[in-house]
């Protein structure tokens, strides 16, 4: 690419997050909507028509075969981005998956060594990660503002009903993967350390998926770190980060808005807000355009092996809680 070319984005999947990646890129100047790919012709015009998306198709191969497609991004649910993400890669081009990565660990190593062979870009769209919020975050522990870090929680829920997408094994079910994976990221954009130890819990749905959990653990730099997630009840989504002189409490772990900067006795110090966003997806966009001018194969912000690790560990959480989709071999 070159530096003034406006990349476009071929988008795979018609649902609401493709959606909103639409209201994203056509907020954006240097990036475009520019395709759209459904599994039925009608259902990709519908969506060019509302979102002004030039080129639409009905079936995935066809925007795979679009020359002026810079990057995939692949909007499918967790259970089909293998599928969908090795076929693009085959094709020649890069990709930016939803979270979560892949249905496991096995699926998510497979996908990222394809496209080391191919020397193709690739990376998985874990929003939070990309915002700014991340580094003035990091910022404020590493001035020494709440002294030293000693103790994280984080809470991530939502009331979902019976979403077929929550509830059905074949669609990677469960809170894990679609809330879960942003309690773990908001631990490890912070504290990467080693896993000393780790307990949880979970309580299952009627098909056996997890509707509720909560993990505990320890870290090798002295951490200890609580959070849950659920697909079952409204939580307050707020995320601390408690220190030896203080504490950051972070709004929403899911999109930040605001840090509040707290110290001795929890005594107010500040309110600190993000910039502007879009929809805080547009974070996310840039950083793939900067990565594919530089040549880069990963971006900075979410790296393979930081995307292996989480998917590993959450491998390693349904396994203890017998939490099994289709695609798991172990």
């Amino acid at each position: 690419m070159k530096d003034d070319k406006i990349m476009r984005v071929g988008v795979v999947g018609a649902g609401w997050i493709a959606e909103k990646a639409a209201i994203t890129l056509n907020g954006l100047s240097d990036c475009e909507c520019y395709a759209i790919a459904s599994r039925t012709q009608e259902k990709a015009d519908a969506f060019a028509s509302k979102w002004n998306v030039s080129k639409a198709y009905g079936t995935y191969r066809e925007l795979y075969a679009d020359p002026d497609v810079d990057l995939v991004y692949v909007a499918t649910p967790h259970s089909h981005h293998y599928e969908v993400t090795r076929d693009a890669l085959l094709a020649g081009k890069p990709c930016l998956v939803e979270k979560a990565f892949m249905a496991n660990y096995a699926e998510s190593a497979a996908i990222i060594d394809l496209a080391h062979e191919r020397r193709l870009f690739l990376a998985e769209a874990i929003w939070t990660r990309y915002q700014p919020v991340v580094g003035m975050v990091r910022q404020l522990i590493a001035s020494g503002r709440i002294g030293t870090p000693r103790l994280l929680t984080a809470t991530l829920g939502y009331s979902m009903g019976e979403k077929p997408r929550i509830m059905r094994p074949d669609l990677c079910g469960g809170a894990l993967l679609d809330l879960g994976v942003y309690a773990i990221n908001f631990i490890r954009m912070f504290f990467p350390a080693d896993i000393v130890s780790i307990e949880s819990q979970c309580v299952k749905s009627k098909t056996g998926m997890d509707l509720t959990n909560a993990f505990s653990m320890v870290l090798a730099d002295g951490m200890l770190c609580n959070v849950q997630s659920s697909a079952a009840c409204v939580g307050d989504n707020i995320g601390v980060i408690a220190g030896t002189d203080g504490n950051l409490i972070i709004d929403n772990i899911n999109n930040p808005q605001k840090i509040t900067v707290n110290t001795h006795d929890r005594e107010f110090v500040e309110d600190i807000r993000v910039p502007r966003q879009i929809t805080g997806y547009e974070y996310q966009f840039i950083a793939c355009r900067e990565a594919l001018l530089e040549g880069l194969l990963e971006p900075r912000e979410m790296p393979h092996e930081e995307t292996l690790f989480v998917m590993r560990l959450m491998d390693d959480l349904r396994r203890k809680w017998g939490v099994r989709y289709p695609m798991d071999k172990d």
